[in-house]
């Protein structure tokens, strides 16, 4: 990420906002916001590829695990819609996956959404990349994926609906046809 770009940016959109980039409260702004983005879009320097490889870490399913469900719900992140880089908070991933002989540490599953969601995200692509994600790192095709949501570009400017919540899924594999699989993700 080049920050020094992104604070000549940032100087340049104070100005244009009509402020003055030199004032008490804003000389240090252009440096702070390149560091807040540089942490808030950490994922932007990684491929899903690269993400599994970091929190791929498994251990050996019981019995195979061919007949078990792992699910974990209810994992927090938020994220900043490619389309205003508004922010997308609230946000809840529920996430399951049928494990293939191995299953990932608890913590990864988190990491994993965290680390997608620290991108310019559209939250059905957020979906997608996680279900990807997952399934690399646990090596299974199995996978599904819910999140909800809140929208500030919906919530804060446009139409400022307040209450809004965008559901989206994600099914990979079994999770495609299954219903009883789908319903663990509610």
């Amino acid at each position: 990420m080049d920050k020094e770009k992104i604070e000549f940016h940032v100087r340049g959109l104070l100005e244009a906002i009509g402020e003055n980039p030199d004032r008490e409260g804003l000389a240090e702004t252009p440096a702070r916001v390149a560091e807040m983005l540089e942490e808030v879009l950490e994922g932007t320097a990684y491929s899903n590829h690269e993400i599994a490889g970091m929190f791929g870490k498994t251990f050996a399913a019981e019995n195979g695990g061919a007949q078990e469900t792992v699910v974990m719900k209810d994992i927090t992140v938020f994220s900043y819609c490619e389309h205003h880089l508004a922010l997308m908070y609230d946000m809840t991933v529920n996430v399951g996956y049928i494990p293939h002989g191995k299953v990932l540490g608890l913590s990864k599953i988190a990491r994993i959404c965290d680390m997608a969601a620290k991108r310019l995200q559209l939250q059905e692509r957020l979906g997608r990349d996680i279900a990807e994600i997952i399934s690399e790192a646990a090596g299974t095709p199995d996978v599904g994926v819910k999140i909800t949501g809140s929208h500030s570009c919906m919530t804060a400017r446009g139409i400022r609906n307040a209450s809004s919540r965008t559901e989206t899924r994600t099914y990979i594999g079994e999770f495609k046809t299954r219903k009883d699989l789908q319903d663990m993700l509610e």
